[in-house]
């Protein structure tokens, strides 16, 4: 994951009013071991950050000035810790009208990954802890914490400045108290979201149960298919990639590589040919599968409560809006 450029600075802020203090760095942070460490660990904790959103930068104007200074910064126009002390002035500024936010280690990173460039967008915090000296004392010590990522945002350079129709190359985490926390850092930025990432992944596994409600698959080919999904959105998730719906086809049926990317097209689904894999989502999406005398039964979990009831008392399933092939053969008898 080569590093293009890298620094870091400093905003004093307490949620109570105070005017935020900014302490600039001036030149940017040199190679090392250390910082491609620090990186591969802050990408790491984004990517496995649940609540995340996926959109695209709000026009250019006063308010949203940030995309014109990466513009700016990318095409030669000024240089990248030039950049980074102009966008950190606007947070500042932001975080001083929100009563909400609190200070900390703003990061910016220009990396590639891949071909891709990226550009990382994070507010640090620091932890108290100990550290054990070369004499073998105990001394208190102070990490950066990059397992509280509160607040970030990735932007993907190379797809916002190839693909002008893409709504999905900035991500970024939403925050849990609702937006009020998150707002500030939100219009910091400069994005809107472009793309409901749990809709489009609920999406998707309804487009998966019907592919399989078609297929008419035998329950141990339909469960291999589903971990197959979501092994595969799995990891997807992890590296912070999309799903690639022609390569999760390919993944699902070797033989017809294309049948389950023609079954989304030709019903319409809506959906992308790349979508945001929501994990809070995908990790809901399991199958309940049993068989004894004659009977089998098999669905996935995310029906439990809406068309199938489970009574435990009684012992019994309900099932509504019966598949139209089973309703068919009960007719006829």
């Amino acid at each position: 994951m080569p590093i293009r450029h890298i620094i870091v600075h400093q905003i004093e802020k307490k949620p109570d009013g105070t005017p935020a203090v900014l302490h600039a760095r001036h030149t940017e942070l040199e190679a090392s071991q250390a910082i491609e460490n620090m990186l591969a660990d802050l990408n790491e904790s984004y990517n496995a950050k649940q609540g995340k959103a996926w959109g695209l930068f709000h026009a250019e104007s006063g308010a949203y000035p940030f995309s014109r200074w990466l513009k700016e910064y990318i095409e030669g126009g000024q240089n990248f810790t030039s950049f980074s002390h102009t966008a950190v002035e606007h947070l500042q500024k932001l975080m001083e009208e929100s009563n909400l936010s609190t200070g900390g280690h703003v990061l910016f990173a220009h990396y590639q990954q891949g071909m891709t460039d990226y550009l990382t967008i994070a507010l640090l915090h620091h932890s108290d802890g100990v550290a054990v000296t070369d004499e073998l004392n105990v001394t208190p010590a102070k990490h950066l914490d990059l397992g509280q990522l509160h607040l970030a945002a990735r932007i993907n350079i190379s797809e916002w400045r190839n693909n002008a129709n893409s709504k999905q190359y900035i991500s970024f985490i939403k925050g849990k108290n609702g937006r009020k926390v998150s707002d500030y850092f939100r219009d910091f930025i400069g994005c809107q979201e472009g793309v409901d990432a749990p809709g489009e992944t609920r999406t998707l596994l309804k487009a998966f149960s019907d592919f399989v409600e078609s297929e008419d698959l035998p329950e141990e080919q339909a469960r291999e298919k589903t971990n197959t999904l979501v092994g595969y959105a799995t990891s997807q998730a992890k590296l912070g990639e999309p799903i690639t719906l022609e390569a999760l086809s390919e993944l699902i049926d070797e033989d017809r590589p294309k049948a389950f990317y023609d079954h989304i097209r030709n019903r319409d689904y809506g959906l992308s040919p790349e979508i945001p894999a929501d994990k809070r989502t995908l990790n809901e999406f399991r199958r309940f599968t049993g068989r004894a005398e004659g009977l089998s039964i098999s669905f996935e979990a995310h029906l439990l409560g809406s068309t199938i009831n489970y009574d435990e008392n009684a012992g019994t399933l309900t099932i509504r809006n019966l598949p139209t092939q089973l309703s068919d053969q009960l007719k006829r008898g």
